[in-house]
């Protein structure tokens, strides 16, 4: 990280610990203000270094505010959550969240390039700009992802598929050791998956781990480690070796 001694005042510089899993949730409940029940409740599991794990479930299981809650979106009533050993936010540029489409403002008057581009903020700290390394590395995965034709675009003239690759774009660019994938593949054409799976396929291969919220396991192209399911609210069934 550039200028370290400025980014975040120094309060997220935290080195991860190799020895934990990449993700170690024990006991959580979520709600929201104004609820009395939560929307997640006593979930437990671990995201070993490296692993690739769906999270499935009905509609309003959870699946998404669960996400949020690891992301540092929203804080739980209760229970833990240890990311490579660390409480969350104490690195935030090691995990990487990819929200559900309708939660963009596409509207927004940005260009496919600038939106991408936004992944590589979290490295820069308070003062410092993105640089030519920030940059390479958008310009990399615009291409991995076939969006380099279309960099200069308005992110609000793009293609359902477009939109969901510029997302996925800006979460890979960000270089996160942990992503946070929800519905990565709702409502993409066939080479849209096919270009996903290739993504996700090569992080993993390079010791990325990974959870992807998804409603039909049959749409991706490579298998998982593991599946957690979710109803309710509650977790029923943790794959072998990833109870906490």
């Amino acid at each position: 990280m550039k200028f370290e001694w400025l980014a975040y005042g120094g309060r997220h510089l935290h080195a991860p610990d190799r020895t934990m899993p990449a993700l170690l949730v024990r006991g959580l409940d979520v709600g929201y203000p104004g609820q009395a029940r939560s929307v997640v409740e006593a979930v437990s599991f671990k995201l070993p270094i490296g692993a690739r794990l769906a999270l499935v479930g009905p509609n309003g299981s959870g699946k998404s505010t669960l996400l949020k809650t690891i992301a540092g979106l929203l804080q739980p009533r209760s229970g833990e959550i240890r990311v490579f050993g660390l409480k969350v936010g104490a690195c935030h540029h090691r995990t990487s969240y990819l929200p559900q489409r309708e939660e963009i403002n596409w509207e927004f008057p940005v260009s496919v390039e600038r939106f991408v581009l936004a992944g590589r903020f979290v490295h820069c700290g308070w003062f410092a700009l993105p640089n030519a390394e920030d940059r390479a590395q958008v310009d990399a995965t615009l291409e991995e992802l076939d969006l380099t034709s279309i960099r200069e675009t308005a992110i609000g003239d793009l293609s359902g598929g477009q939109k969901q690759r510029i997302m996925l774009a800006r979460a890979v660019a960000q270089g996160a050791d942990l992503l946070l994938l929800d519905e990565p593949l709702n409502a993409v054409d066939v080479a849209t998956r096919a270009t996903v799976a290739r993504v996700l396929t090569r992080l993993q291969g390079q010791g990325k781990s990974m959870i992807v919220s998804t409603h039909d396991l049959g749409l991706h192209d490579h298998p998982f480690d593991g599946v957690l399911a979710l109803e309710g609210g509650s977790l029923q069934e943790v794959p072998y070796g990833m109870a906490p």
